[in-house]
């Protein structure tokens, strides 16, 4: 991606329902478990454009890792300095370096899923936290997956095996955009329809589809509110999942 790509991600980061809705999700499980913590040292896998590095700074210091380098310049022009280059597969960093290991719709996007996980395993503290959210559900594949690079989508089931496999104590492991799936799942299949007749424009993904101001401020507050269940129970289906474990104690 170009400068103007890049500034056009790092805005949509900011305003489109499902970053924005995403990451009061996220914190919302984050400051339960990590309370008013500020002394922590933090890992973001797959930082991509840095959408989740200045929110975590809240927890202590943040380090990000990506693949592709012009992601990695592009986060430090943003100021974030901790940012390397560097593969899931082999992270640059010693082991059990990190309070916390976050792959934010990062896993989906990585050949060797396994792999991935027992890297983190390694660079996490006992006792370290573990946080992965990805996509859900195979039959929701579209071609918004195929422009994303995905290798494919999670059952609930699923994952906790993952991450269970890889070493991991599993605290919760949920669905969510969960308000929205009755209005995703007809979208993707329609979507499904236009791409077999081959009037799919090309190109075209989710985040293309330009939503009015009022319905993306409703579609934000829908997604959202989701944080408020989460607190207390997990939800038994979605259109994504969230999964957080721990590094077991020796």
């Amino acid at each position: 991606m170009d400068r103007i790509a890049y500034e056009m991600f790092a805005r949509m980061e900011d305003r489109h329902f499902w970053f924005v809705a995403r990451k009061r999700i996220f914190h919302a499980l984050l400051d339960r478990e990590l309370g008013t913590r500020k002394d922590l040292r933090l890992l973001d896998v797959g930082c991509g454009a840095g959408s989740m590095l200045g929110p975590m700074q809240r927890y202590g210091t943040v380090h990000g890792v990506d693949l592709d380098v012009e992601s990695v310049q592009w986060c430090r022009n943003r100021g974030f300095e901790n940012v390397q280059q560097g593969s899931a597969y082999d992270l640059p960093h010693p082991d059990a370096s990190f309070d916390l290991v976050g792959l934010y719709d990062t896993i989906e996007h990585i050949p060797d899923d396994h792999r991935a996980l027992a890297e983190a395993f390694r660079v996490l503290k006992p006792g370290g936290l573990l946080f992965v959210s990805a996509p859900a559900y195979q039959f929701l594949w579209s071609q918004n997956d195929r422009i994303a690079h995905h290798h494919r989508r999670y059952s609930r089931g699923r994952l906790r095996r993952l991450i269970e496999d890889a070493g991991f104590e599993v605290r919760r492991a949920t669905y969510f955009n969960t308000v929205l799936l009755p209005l995703i799942v007809p979208a993707v299949y329609w979507q499904k329809l236009l791409d077999r007749l081959g009037r799919l424009p090309s190109g075209y993904n989710n985040c293309s589809v330009p939503i009015p101001g009022p319905v993306n401020a409703l579609f934000t507050a829908l997604m959202g509110s989701e944080r408020f269940v989460l607190r207390h129970c997990n939800l038994p289906l979605g259109h994504s999942l969230i999964a957080i474990a721990r590094k077991p104690q020796p």
